[in-house]
């Protein structure tokens, strides 16, 4: 199974040919533009389906709150907004996102979701969140976005930074499948194109493993099969206690 896979995923690397040229050459760049349009309407689809799971999650939010004081919690790679229904009212919320194309989405989100208060929208990496102080959130949000940051271990210490202690790490993840099914297979063979569709999406990540070894005092995780398509159905979720 391992040659077939080798020799299925080189014929969808030959076919993705063109796109790895637009990339070299820096055409690709354009779909940046275009991906905000692309993922607004995944999304609505997408918290259709996991909407009882980001419930249950985000349930947990409000005991990570000061005594007194009011939630800050930061969301890396916020894209269009899709999680803030989810938020506790009153809670503080700072957007961060590489794409600022994704500005004016957020914007949208943040008009229909009134219970929240907007302090800003910062155009960074996960793994360079440079202009947000030490410990100064209550929590750090992330879904559907350590498949695509280009080092993990990197952006869980830029989340550990700049949690107060006791905060903690939401996420909700797609990883790869169990090496014994066919989903690992085709996660691996549809890779190459995968990654231009979900601009730079990877499915064959094992992120449990950096959250394992990230260095929290206390991890809650569970991997679930989700209701989705083959391919991003095994996902991890859960938080980290800093």
């Amino acid at each position: 199974m391992a040659i077939l896979m080798r020799f299925c995923t080189l014929i969808v690397n030959v076919l993705c040919l063109p796109l790895h040229l637009m990339e070299a050459v820096g055409l690709y760049h354009i779909y940046k533009r275009i991906f905000p349009i692309c993922l607004y309407r995944i999304s609505i689809t997408y918290n259709k389906k996991m909407y009882e799971r980001k419930k249950e999650l985000f349930r947990s939010l409000t005991q990570f709150t000061k005594p007194g004081g009011q939630l800050t919690l930061l969301e890396i790679g916020c894209g269009t907004g899709t999680n803030f229904e989810f938020y506790p009212a009153g809670c503080k919320v700072i957007c961060t996102d590489p794409n600022p194309h994704f500005e004016k989405y957020l914007k949208k989100s943040m008009d229909e979701n009134d219970h929240l208060k907007y302090e800003r929208f910062v155009v960074a990496s996960g793994e360079d969140m440079g202009s947000v102080e030490d410990e100064s959130v209550d929590a750090v949000v992330c879904t559907l976005v350590l498949c695509s940051v280009n080092n993990i271990p990197q952006t869980l210490r830029e989340a550990h930074r700049i949690l107060r202690p006791g905060g903690a790490f939401f996420f909700m993840e797609h990883v790869v499948a169990d090496p014994a099914t066919w989903s690992y297979f085709f996660q691996h063979v549809l890779q190459p194109f995968w990654y231009y569709f979900g601009d730079g999406c990877e499915t064959t990540r094992e992120t449990w493993k950096h959250l394992e070894s990230a260095g929290f005092s206390e991890l809650k995780m569970k991997h679930i099969e989700a209701p989705l398509v083959f391919v991003i159905k095994p996902h991890i979720v859960g938080y980290a206690v800093k």
